[in-house]
């Protein structure tokens, strides 16, 4: 039986992704000048917040269509606030961190102020009742945290990450009603436009270098990576994914589900492909060199956090494939002193992991279905 899909994800909403998705690039940006793990921290510190709010307006947007002018200029309004924490991220932790708190508390407010134009649902009028002074504390934890500095900064941010965490066990998850085909079709979206957006990433690596065979295979190697990202999610489970969500009756464990699928191990995701574009970045001009171990450390890792994340998603949604997953991340980070002998090793010895490991678990999935559909029509 096919299942109805509600709502399909909106443009506004695909526009507004698009803003949002500049918000990686500009983490991105920041590792590729600062491989060390005091910027990673800063740039996980920084995902976490900012990936709490876009999910939070994915939500949103699952339960109050931007069906009308005002809530459309309200998203407008959103998409600034996410404008201004993407051109403070660079410097978020030097002079611009209180653009950045500015930035947040603007997308934090129009938020909840969005969803006071859900008509005549009790429900989520309750629930967001009931979020919006968690996401407010967190929101003025940032603003007051981008006017101080050093440890004052981290400690703030830091603590507004925990609060966000927490949230989902500071409030009663059955009020809210989710759409599971727009929901894992907009989670989605932001995944592809993501890894479109670290493509465009690395290209813009190759404008000041001179084009050679060695470069190009960097650029073709950087691509199939890419590619073998979008296959691993898009291979199928996604379908998979939406289906086992709507299959939740209970409301208050599809919701805490959807936190942890789709909140949680997604961030996950987005992390993974934030390393990989600035693992690729730094291998572009020094194909046949080595690579510092940083960089070396980072090109794998980003991709075992992909692949991990999805395993993650894999094991809540209740989808078998998980030892795959885990198998390529452990493979790719094996191939690091590859990358320390020459940058353009490492990148090919991960595309074939990924090859192996998504190819690998695919043949088996359509094995095991071609075996299911003969012993159904048998019967």
């Amino acid at each position: 039986m096919t299942e109805a899909r509600g709502p399909r994800v909106s443009t506004i909403e695909l526009f507004f992704d698009l803003v949002f998705v500049f918000t990686v690039t500009q983490l991105a940006s920041v590792l590729v000048h600062h491989v060390d793990w005091a910027h990673t921290g800063q740039v996980a510190l920084m995902l976490g917040l900012i990936w709490w709010m876009y999910a939070g307006y994915n939500w949103l947007t699952n339960a109050v269509a931007p069906s009308s002018t005002t809530r459309r200029t309200l998203l407008l309004a959103g998409m600034v606030g996410f404008l201004v924490i993407s051109l403070a991220v660079p410097e978020a932790f030097d002079g611009e961190g209180w653009a950045f708190g500015v930035g947040y508390l603007i997308v934090t407010v129009v938020h909840s102020v969005l969803f006071l134009h859900a008509d005549d649902n009790i429900s989520i009028r309750r629930a967001i009742a009931n979020l919006a002074p968690i996401n407010g504390l967190a929101a003025v934890l940032v603003l007051v945290g981008g006017f101080l500095h050093d440890g004052w900064r981290i400690g703030l941010w830091s603590t507004a990450l925990a609060v966000i965490i927490a949230a989902p066990y500071l409030q009663r998850m059955g009020a809210w009603t989710i759409n599971a085909g727009h929901f894992a079709e907009r989670h989605g979206l932001v995944v592809i436009v993501a890894i479109g957006e670290s493509v465009v990433g690395i290209g813009l690596a190759f404008r000041d270098v001179h084009l050679g065979a060695a470069t190009l295979a960097v650029a073709v190697l950087g691509l199939a990576i890419a590619y073998y990202l979008y296959w691993t999610y898009f291979s199928g489970d996604e379908a998979r994914a939406e289906h086992a969500l709507h299959a939740v009756t209970d409301p208050a464990r599809k919701a805490r589900l959807a936190v942890f699928a789709y909140g949680y191990a997604h961030v996950a995701l987005l992390a993974g492909i934030v390393g990989t574009a600035v693992g690729v970045e730094l291998s572009v001009g020094h194909a046949t060199e080595p690579l510092h171990w940083a960089s070396a450390v980072c090109l794998s890792a980003g991709v075992a956090v992909f692949l991990l994340g999805h395993a993650w998603f894999l094991s809540l949604m209740g989808i078998p494939g998980i030892s795959y997953r885990i198998a390529g991340a452990v493979g790719v980070l094996a191939v690091i002193p590859l990358g320390h002998w020459r940058a353009v090793a490492q990148l090919a010895a991960i595309l074939v992991v990924m090859m192996a490991s998504a190819i690998t678990r695919d043949l088996r999935t359509v094995r095991a279905t071609r075996t299911t559909q003969i012993h159904d029509f048998g019967r």
